[in-house]
């Protein structure tokens, strides 16, 4: 009788473990979806320095956000012949099942000075061999 208490225990506590992590059946949110982008609202804010709004749904995490920021700047840059940007800042949030990205770049003809410079060349053939749009 000990045993088999000792069993139904066990049992029930592995249940309670696995219930804790997603209700019977169901998958998170984000996973097995893929990723859905839905477009970049730039603004110019300054002769240098531009705004890039993104949203997209499917997005695993806030880096994948942050990807696309990346990818719409790097075309962006070299859509008015420059070569390189620096990140100045990229606030992401998550409403429902969609986030939201607001990336501000400056953008400069030579490497700007800095720890988050992209080169936009390379930027953009990344972007493209990942499948992240620019656009």
């Amino acid at each position: 009788m000990a045993q088999r208490l000792s069993l139904v225990a066990t049992l029930g506590t592995a249940t309670a473990a696995l219930g804790a992590c997603t209700p019977a059946g169901e998958v998170p949110e984000e996973r097995g979806q893929t990723a859905v982008y839905q477009g970049v609202s730039t603004i110019l804010l300054d002769d240098d320095l531009v705004s890039f709004s993104v949203a997209m749904t499917g997005a695993k995490d806030r880096a994948e956000v942050e990807a696309y920021g990346r990818c719409a700047a790097a075309q962006y840059a070299l859509d008015q012949g420059f070569g390189f940007a620096r990140q100045v800042r990229t606030i992401v949030k998550k409403e429902g099942q969609t986030w939201y990205g607001d990336a501000v770049y400056v953008i400069s003809a030579s490497l700007p000075q800095g720890l988050r410079t992209i080169d936009a060349e390379v930027v953009a053939v990344e972007c493209a061999e990942l499948g992240i749009p620019s656009q």
